[in-house]
């Protein structure tokens, strides 16, 4: 279920949100956006899907629309030009993907195959255009989508991207052997981790491109922008700890903060689900109080020259859209076929990922 009628962002399909999950400030004070590029860019990331063989075409047929991984995208990265919202939506598609073969992996025990394709991803980052025919798909597909994003900023961008994103195919890494040795992650180490995992640096990376304009590191920097930021990430990666911790506990995970605070800190199920929504529910009106704060910073980069006027344009442009990063998740947690574990035959295997072509019988 799409929250936007044929891509409309102005008919808002009801979604039924589980009380446990409800946030009504979200439904409120954030409402929902989506980039006019969004039907187009639907069937174009479903086309590059087959084009790259990420996913079979029975998979794609059947569930890539329903996993809604363009609105999330197109739902946060507003005023993009359209071929910048395209590489976002590919590479986030892209990032899915990769993240469902590493949990087969984990849950087959391949670690020489995980570790083959680590070190193929550090190299596919560094030097993508060496690695579009890569035999791996999920390399191959990795290069195509990262050096379309390195064609729209500078190389000081490009290599800070390449430096987040490094950092975190080694959290992967380091997930991966939490797993398979059974380790349940502290709270802190935990939290420490899912900024990583959660990729918190590269979304906000990709705000630039989408603003049309890599940020001096005088504001990216500053405390204010650096704050509101973080905290539009975080609310994303609670609020999915949030809303997967069924599907996580049926898969033997062990990186969620919901467990983490289980078992290490003796919470019950009742006892957690309370205390990540109430961290949730903080990063809400944390981020309302910095998002005035970065308006106001925006306010001091106008400063009479061209180039203030532009930096200010593109500080409103990324707080704006840190701000749609809140509605835009909390929706496709609702609408996305990816959580919807009570509808698959086995709670532990989600039925979108490619069972055959990852070794499985």
């Amino acid at each position: 279920m799409h929250a936007f009628s044929h891509g409309s962002s102005s008919t808002p399909t009801a979604i039924a949100v589980p009380p446990a999950l409800s946030l009504p400030v979200i439904e409120s004070e954030f409402p929902r956006q989506l980039h006019p590029y969004w039907p187009r860019l639907q069937e174009r990331t479903r086309t590059w899907l087959l084009e790259k063989r990420l996913m079979p075409a029975d998979k794609v047929e059947e569930y890539a629309d329903g996993l809604c991984y363009t609105d999330l995208m197109a739902g946060y990265y507003i005023g993009a030009p359209d071929e910048v919202m395209q590489a976002i939506a590919d590479y986030s598609a892209w990032f899915f993907v990769w993240d469902d073969r590493h949990d087969r992996d984990v849950i087959h025990g391949r670690a020489d195959a995980w570790r083959t394709l680590r070190f193929q991803l550090h190299a596919a980052l560094d030097a993508p255009g060496d690695h579009l025919h890569h035999q791996d798909p999920l390399v191959a597909g990795f290069a195509d989508s990262v050096g379309r994003l390195y064609s729209f900023l500078g190389e000081n961008w490009n290599e800070r991207f390449a430096l987040h994103f490094h950092a975190v195919i080694e959290a992967y890494d380091r997930e991966f052997r939490n797993r398979t040795s059974g380790v349940v992650p502290t709270v802190e180490e935990y939290l420490e981790l899912r900024r990583l995992t959660f990729a918190h640096w590269i979304w906000t990376d990709l705000l630039e491109p989408s603003a049309g304009q890599e940020l001096p590191d005088t504001v990216r920097l500053h405390p204010a922008f650096h704050r509101a930021a973080l905290l539009s990430q975080e609310f994303a990666a609670w609020y999915n700890d949030l809303c997967s911790l069924p599907k996580e506990i049926a898969g033997d995970e062990v990186h969620n903060l919901g467990i983490s605070l289980i078992h290490h800190q003796g919470l019950t199920l009742e006892e957690a689900v309370t205390e990540v929504r109430r961290r949730v529910e903080e990063c809400i009106s944390e981020f309302l109080a910095a998002e005035k704060d970065v308006l106001r910073l925006a306010e001091t980069l106008t400063d009479g020259t061209v180039e203030g006027k532009a930096t200010s344009a593109a500080v409103r442009a990324c707080v704006g859209n840190m701000r749609n990063w809140f509605s835009s998740v909390y929706w496709f947690h609702h609408e996305s076929g990816r959580y919807m574990v009570d509808s698959w035959d086995d709670r532990s295997t989600p039925p979108y990922v490619n069972n055959e072509a990852a070794g499985e019988k």
